[in-house]
């Protein structure tokens, strides 16, 4: 599987993209004004503490407190109850969502390139996307050896292949940075940033670039000159995959994805076979719809059915990771009266879910044929990152009719008048399209209302807004 790796870089925001086999998988963003701040670690102060919610919030200097739950404690920390104004060392696991401030863990984490430290959880293990069972038990047997008293380590996917001594000098590192932030957090006084986690581009490095990627394409001169000191450092043959793009043409309209990237809050997604899937974000979960569309097939139905929702795994799977949709998913696949086809359709939905790092758990089909999914939520996703709220809808995605909103006036204004609120001439300030039928009813209104109305269709008004006007002669 050949990936590019394409980092469009400007001093307001970082974008990264990643393409695996010349489609679009995986994109991101991150901006100067806000930041990144999962994986930071905090000196914060407890602010308030909810027995009924077995949590906490902590300030850790953030606009909103963060929400630290009993289950986000390690045992050793649990001997004392947690107090107001008590001091404690956090790390955010996940960003603020909508109105919700960040999650906090005292289970911190430090990555480094070949391991994860855990410093305050004594546990060792070899990431499962490690599969080869030989090279497994050597990362487990290396683990044990390099691993810290009293700390945990976590060996990392790209370290498959790696010597020992490559190992044991990332942890060296992690466990001396894990001093220093001890020793900064004994002085500070909360709340303060005692970590800050590195920029996207180098949880790029750190975190995706391996054997699998051919080409990591920068079009930023200094961030690429960062890229290639720290590559020449920790791998010295991988720097030849990086390339500094000094094109006119913008990197991701170089590399054919800027289309795609405007696709991304499109509801309906076609398949190749002529089916599509449609794609609805409530608060609380995602549906994804599969239907059959133009397909109608070349065998009997139940194939076309699972032809259908064959191709769909691969692009739901695919969406799911370049959207970023977290939380509860719902898959709505097209019913299939056949046992094996269920069970074939699931593995496949599996299979194509592997190639996704983010952490996804399928729980099967219920008794609707519904598939049930869920992924880590761990940031705001990609759609509400560049997308706000529509003002005209409130975020319904709809609005009220040209009916409806003229009939809401002519409710508001026999209202007014039965309250002997109008005076004089009255005028109403209103859409064209609402403004078009409300002037069908002047005539018997001006009688009604023993008042003339004069209506003034303002193109720029809100389509749902309206205002009225009343005065003396």
């Amino acid at each position: 599987m050949a990936k590019t790796m394409l980092v469009n870089s400007m001093p307001e925001e970082t974008r990264m993209a990643i393409i695996e086999d010349s489609e679009l998988v995986e994109v991101a963003v991150e901006r100067a004004e806000n930041g990144h701040i999962v994986g930071n670690i905090y000196k914060g102060k407890v602010q308030n503490v909810l027995p009924g919610m077995q949590a906490a919030f902590v300030d850790i200097g953030q606009e909103k407190n963060g929400y630290l739950a009993i289950g986000e404690i390690v045992d050793h920390d649990k001997s004392g109850t947690l107090t107001v104004g008590q001091e404690i060392v956090v790390q955010v696991a996940k960003d603020s969502l909508g109105t919700k401030g960040p999650r906090l863990t005292t289970k911190l984490t430090l990555p480094g390139r070949y391991v994860v430290l855990m410093p305050t959880y004594d546990y060792s293990g070899v990431s499962r996307r490690i599969e080869n069972k030989a090279e497994r038990e050597r990362l487990r047997l290396a683990a044990q050896s390099v691993k810290i008293p009293a700390m945990g380590l976590i060996i990392r996917t790209v370290a498959e292949g790696k010597s020992e001594h490559d190992i044991k000098r990332d942890a060296d590192y992690l466990a001396n940075l894990w001093r220093t932030l001890t020793a900064r957090a004994k002085r500070a006084k909360a709340p303060t940033l005692l970590y800050r986690d590195v920029d996207m581009v180098i949880r790029l490095v750190r975190d995706y670039f391996d054997e699998t990627v051919e080409k990591f394409v920068i079009d930023n001169n200094e961030i690429y000159g960062r890229v290639k000191d720290l590559l020449t450092f920790i791998d010295p043959e991988s720097s030849e995959r990086l390339t500094l793009h000094t094109g006119q043409d913008d990197i991701f309209s170089y590399y054919g994805i800027a289309d795609e990237l405007s696709k991304l809050t499109e509801r309906q997604i076609d398949l190749k076979c002529g089916g599509y899937i449609v794609i609805d974000r409530t608060e609380a979960l995602t549906v994804i719809d599969v239907n059959t569309g133009k397909y109608t097939g070349h065998n009997s139905l139940a194939d076309t059915i699972l032809h259908t929702n064959l191709e769909a795994t691969a692009e739901i799977a695919r969406q799911i990771r370049l959207r970023d949709i977290g939380g509860i998913i719902i898959i709505d696949f097209i019913d299939m009266e056949q046992e094996e086809h269920r069970q074939i359709v699931l593995k496949m939905l599996n299979t194509n879910l592997k190639k996704d790092r983010t952490p996804t758990n399928v729980r099967g089909l219920t008794a609707l044929g519904l598939v049930e999914m869920t992924r880590k939520k761990v940031r705001q996703d990609l759609e509400t990152a560049l997308y706000a709220e529509c003002p005209c809808c409130g975020g319904r995605g709809r609005v009220r009719s040209p009916q409806t909103i003229a009939n809401s006036v002519i409710r508001e204004l026999r209202y007014l008048a039965a309250k002997g609120k109008l005076r004089g001439r009255i005028i109403v300030q209103i859409h064209p399209q609402v403004a078009a039928i409300v002037k069908k009813n002047i005539p018997h209104l001006n009688r009604e209302l023993a008042r003339q109305l004069t209506v003034e269709a303002v193109s720029a008004m809100n389509i749902e807004a309206y205002s009225i006007l009343a005065g003396r002669e």
